[in-house]
């Protein structure tokens, strides 16, 4: 594996007597997409939400491009270049989809009037808005002032990614990205994880849907009770004794840990 971009070991997290993350390890490394595969309740979440600033944890170390990093909120990690896709997407259905891309993140008008008067530069916004969704080739979108509730949910979901791809700079998160999606919209989905990757982000993938898993992986990290259980490799394990060692029906193999 490339060296990791972002890294954390022994990350603790208790809500009174329940455990969500006890002594988690996670690596992520440049330019891979990252699946991590849990039955429900095993902590996925939890872990997700520290990585991106959402959660603290209670005891552990979070490194980012080597650095040590304590994020209090999902700002901070945003700011430090750290995008989540969360399944909800965090889209105003109402606004445009520009106004969606920008959102809290708006850009002014040059000179006194947006600095002072506070004026958006929306001309700007619309360039590049356009900018990136060519680039990431959503070219079925063809009015970018159009209210997001207009499109279908595939579109959405190339919004919102197209939104973490265009701000972070360093990691995308992305949590169960095909779940509410039909088949067709689903491809295009993981096309577009393919795409991002390919432009040097690297890409953590939360999924329940194995076949997505196994199709875009390159690695595939396996939370249970806690904390990760096992690394694999697609090309080495196949689906169902990945589900085997997810479930606990079966022993994970010897896992070599690295050392921040």
């Amino acid at each position: 594996m490339s060296p990791p971009v972002l890294q954390a070991q022994g990350l603790v997290k208790r809500y009174g007597h329940v455990v969500a993350m006890d002594d988690c390890d996670f690596e992520l490394g440049a330019g891979e997409i990252l699946a991590v595969i849990g039955d429900n309740g095993a902590g996925k979440s939890t872990l997700i939400k520290a990585l991106s600033g959402a959660v603290i944890p209670d005891a552990g170390e979070i490194r980012l491009d080597g650095r040590t990093v304590a994020f209090q909120s999902p700002i901070e990690a945003r700011r430090a270049g750290i995008e989540t896709v969360y399944q909800n997407l965090a889209l105003l259905p109402a606004l445009s989809i520009v106004d969606n891309m920008f959102l809290g993140r708006e850009i002014r008008s040059p000179g006194f009037i947006g600095k002072w008067l506070r004026r958006l530069d929306r001309e700007e916004m619309r360039k590049v808005a356009r900018k990136n969704l060519t680039e990431l080739g959503l070219l079925t979108i063809q009015d970018i002032d159009q209210a997001v509730e207009t499109l279908s949910g595939g579109q959405r979901q190339g919004v919102a990614v197209v939104r973490a791809v265009a701000f972070g700079s360093k990691v995308v998160i992305m949590d169960e990205p095909t779940a509410a999606l039909g088949v067709r919209e689903g491809r295009r989905v993981l096309d577009l994880i393919r795409q991002v990757r390919d432009r040097g982000l690297p890409i953590v993938l939360i999924s329940h849907n194995m076949p997505h898993v196994f199709e875009v992986a390159d690695r595939i990290h396996v939370h249970r009770l806690g904390k990760r259980i096992a690394t694999l490799d697609p090309t080495d394990v196949d689906m169902s004794d990945a589900v085997a060692i997810m479930t606990g029906a079966i022993e994970p193999p010897p896992q070599d840990k690295p050392a921040l």
